[in-house]
């Protein structure tokens, strides 16, 4: 009697699970930073949610929210391992959908020869304005990439800083 209930039970312990997106955080997620993150990025995600697919040529948002204004520089990774920055905005506290209104065509479009897979998005917030001349861009390794936030930490004081990551697929 006790097992069909188990079996229920973690099959709907399951399926509420699956419905949810988790933000993990730890206290040592800045380590690979060289500084202390702020828990100021609690929501950051494609339009179509987490995991979504897109293909080449569809039309993609972020949807992201601060605990406090700031400024926010949004860079993707393809699943080549080749990072860019999508743009360097302020944004007030709150939720809003990056692109902001009125900053370029109101949306980000999936390269019609981006690779197939993983695509990741990270989000890297600080409390001041950065250097325009602070880009990261190349291809890079896990490791690497990290190496390039601490140095555009370095070079951006801030007292306030934190990044958070999101993910979605291109498809055929």
């Amino acid at each position: 009697m006790k097992t069909p209930f188990r079996i229920a039970f973690a099959l709907l312990l399951v399926s509420l699970l699956s419905a949810c997106t988790l933000y993990v955080r730890s206290a040592s997620v800045g380590v690979g930073f060289g500084v202390t993150l702020d828990r100021v990025i609690t929501r950051l995600e494609p339009d179509r949610g987490t995991g979504a697919s897109y293909r080449p040529g569809d039309r993609i948002r972020f949807i992201i929210t601060l605990t406090q204004p700031g400024y926010v520089t949004l860079v993707s990774t393809e699943a080549s391992g080749y990072s860019n920055t999508l743009g360097t905005y302020y944004l007030d506290a709150g939720t809003t959908i990056l692109p902001p209104p009125g900053q370029g065509a109101g949306y980000y479009q999936v390269a019609y020869d981006s690779p197939y897979g993983l695509e990741r998005i990270r989000a890297i917030y600080t409390n001041t304005r950065p250097s325009g001349s602070l880009r990261i861009e190349g291809r890079f390794s896990n490791d690497e990439f990290n190496n390039q936030v601490r140095i555009y930490f370095e070079r951006n004081i801030a007292q306030s800083r934190d990044v958070a990551e999101s993910y979605f697929y291109v498809n055929p």
